[in-house]
């Protein structure tokens, strides 16, 4: 295998190269898989990696619904658009990641040093910002983890997230952000990598 156009680039890295292959460079979002199963296992050691990624003040507000039975999976479904439907119905696992609107109950367990620390997000909508961003950041988390499991993972925002979050979580407190579909790859899994913008059309120096 031939090294990757921006080698040079990536030499100042620690990380090593077979890791950096696994986690970015050859990885891919796929769209097919085997019918090899994912385990409950597999998915455990999963979060207890990247849950130690960091959100701001420690919020972890992102939960996971695994769809394992044929009824949770139909009800799933229905709920995605277009080709996402297909690729839901035959994934061996599917997970649906939402944000907990009231993670600031949570906090005095994982701020134990502040006194109160719930109380800085008093506010629904400024709580509500908080959690999204926060679980986006934790979706990024979990697919390197799918990946760091020697898996493949197909996340797609291409559903009614209203519907899903009612279908899945019947408190009002969570709202669904994405699906993964979670596997070994299957044949014709990936498209051609696609181009990414350069450094210097990212990053300036002020």
């Amino acid at each position: 295998m031939s090294a990757p156009e921006n080698s040079d680039a990536l030499r100042p890295l620690t990380l090593a190269p077979e890791a950096q292959n696994q986690l970015f460079l050859e990885a891919r979002t796929a769209n097919t898989f085997t019918d090899e199963p994912v385990t409950d296992e597999q998915v455990r050691a999963i979060y207890e990696l990247v849950k130690f990624a960091p959100t701001s003040m420690n919020q972890q507000p992102l939960r996971v619904v695994l769809a394992r039975s044929k009824e949770a999976r139909d009800r799933l479904v229905s709920h995605m658009t277009g080709r996402n439907q297909e690729k839901t119905g035959k994934a061996p696992l599917v997970a649906v990641l939402a944000a907990d609107l009231d993670f600031h109950e949570e906090l005095p367990k994982l701020v134990p040093f502040m006194e109160n620390p719930q109380d800085i997000f008093a506010e629904p909508n400024v709580r509500e910002a908080s959690a999204r961003f926060n679980t986006a950041l934790q979706v990024g988390y979990f697919i390197l983890g799918v990946r760091a499991a020697g898996l493949a993972a197909g996340p797609m925002i291409g559903f009614d997230q209203e519907a899903v979050s009612k279908e899945f979580f019947e408190d009002g407190r969570h709202r669904a952000v994405c699906v993964v579909n979670i596997g070994r790859p299957g044949p014709d899994a990936w498209m051609g990598r696609l181009p990414r913008l350069e450094y210097d059309e990212v990053v300036t120096t002020v």
